[in-house]
């Protein structure tokens, strides 16, 4: 099969970490006859520096055309104070909006290798963590009317929650499949104690688990479930939230993992194009010095295989070689502990090529 990738390395680390990428799926690609097309295209810092926009019209047309896309990271200390719509930032939103991606999955997972580097204790822990994070992307507070205005007290700003019954129901459909594929348990996550947005989310959310009879749902306000991420996180598999919630809970879950070099993201539409990228920034302080850690892109790219290709084998190949390159005690520096081996991000890449 062939499959089109748009590629952006973007600033900092990115190059970096997509060089490595490429070339796992490269080696992917042989080991089961696939042929990847990699094009690539600008975005971010780069995209600034080159062309004076964070994201040129060529890259939409490009991102468009391709079956997915696969980043690296935009941002950094140079471009800090450009306007807020001239920042390379603005790059990510408006790839989410013109590729219509509205659901964020953003997966905890802890290696048992890495169980020392979780800041939980190890009778909260266990064997591990497996946490998948799916947060809606394009509503909520950060997409609704906002303000300044006059009020009681003199100038006052206002942001607005706003969610209707299409956006709940395609994000929740989002998680129960991704449910129906892991432990088949969703916990709904909002605060329909105080926010009629939220009583709305939660009555959407429940239509559709109708549709899902296998799976069990439980609803948790965004209080609790914050503390019991921390208290008790085995207790989720699949957690639906809101943009805001979302944004605050995934950052905790991935903390608790105690690695956060190591964690992939998704961005998903209705179709089967996405957007695949690691959570970390650009650390334009290791940038080019073979220092950085590629298992989230690469992981991010299995993400990729399975959820826009439909490559099931080939995406836990992927995920299978990191784990065996980890339990051979190789580290970057990021997660380097005493007795383990130092390597660096080109290593790191073709130790995971050989383990494939």
């Amino acid at each position: 099969m062939n499959f089109n990738i748009a590629t952006i390395p973007g600033d900092g680390i990115g190059p970096d970490i997509i060089e490595q990428t490429v070339l796992v799926l490269n080696r992917i690609g042989e080991k089961f006859g696939h042929t990847f097309h990699f094009t690539e295209v600008l975005a971010g810092g780069a995209a600034i520096d080159a062309t004076g926009e964070p994201l040129p019209q060529e890259t939409i047309d490009i991102c468009k055309k391709s079956d997915s896309v696969l980043l690296g990271a935009v941002g950094g200390p140079k471009w800090d104070n450009l306007p807020g719509d001239r920042r390379p930032e603005k790059a990510l939103l408006g790839l989410r909006g013109e590729l219509g991606l509205f659901a964020n999955l953003r997966p905890a997972l802890l290696h048992k290798a890495l169980k020392d580097a979780c800041p939980l204790k190890p009778e909260i822990i266990g064997d591990g963590l497996d946490i998948l994070v799916v947060r809606e992307l394009t509503g909520g507070i950060y997409f609704g009317e906002r303000g300044r205005r006059t009020g009681k007290f003199g100038e006052e700003a206002y942001d607005t929650e706003t969610y209707s019954v299409h956006e709940v129901e395609r994000i929740a459909r989002v998680g129960f499949e991704s449910a129906m594929k892991r432990n088949k348990k969703v916990t709904s996550v909002d605060k329909a104690n105080i926010l009629e947005s939220s009583r709305l989310w939660r009555s959407v959310v429940e239509k559709v688990a109708k549709d899902y009879p296998e799976v069990e749902l439980n609803h948790m306000y965004v209080d609790n479930a914050a503390m019991q991420l921390v208290r008790n996180p085995r207790q989720f598999d699949v957690i639906i939230t809101s943009n805001m919630f979302g944004d605050i809970l995934s950052d905790e879950a991935s903390m608790i993992t105690g690695s956060i070099g190591m964690l992939p993201s998704a961005s998903l539409g209705e179709g089967t194009l996405g957007m695949y990228e690691p959570i970390h920034g650009s650390a334009p302080d290791i940038a080019g010095q073979d220092k950085a850690n590629p298992i989230a892109t690469i992981l991010s790219a299995a993400m990729m295989l399975r959820y826009s290709f439909n490559l099931e084998k080939e995406a836990a190949c992927v995920e299978e070689a990191v784990t065996k390159v980890l339990e051979q005690n190789y580290r970057t520096g990021d997660i380097m502990s005493d007795g383990m081996k130092l390597v660096g991000t080109r290593e790191m890449g073709q130790l995971i090529i050989n383990a494939l």
